[in-house]
């Protein structure tokens, strides 16, 4: 099962509300808040390699208020 580790970089202040958003994604199966560059961690489970990056680029990058992800891939 392809599983990926992205780190999601916000706009200030919208933690919660984002981190709420996110949760609900199919295929997230944790989310967590986090200090230091980046704001939120998700793991990603998938099972496909293809739906696993359709989750990150439509869903998980097209949540409101995220500036930017960083995308882990684990094989």
């Amino acid at each position: 099962m392809p599983i990926a580790y992205v780190l999601i970089n916000l706009e200030t202040g919208y933690d919660e509300e984002v981190l709420k958003e996110l949760k609900k994604v199919a295929g997230v199966v944790e989310a967590h808040t986090v200090y230091g560059v980046y704001d939120i961690i998700a793991k990603i489970e998938a099972d496909t390699l293809d739906k696993l990056k359709d989750i990150v680029t439509w869903q998980v990058r097209r949540l409101n208020k995220v500036r930017s992800t960083q995308t882990m891939m684990v094989y």
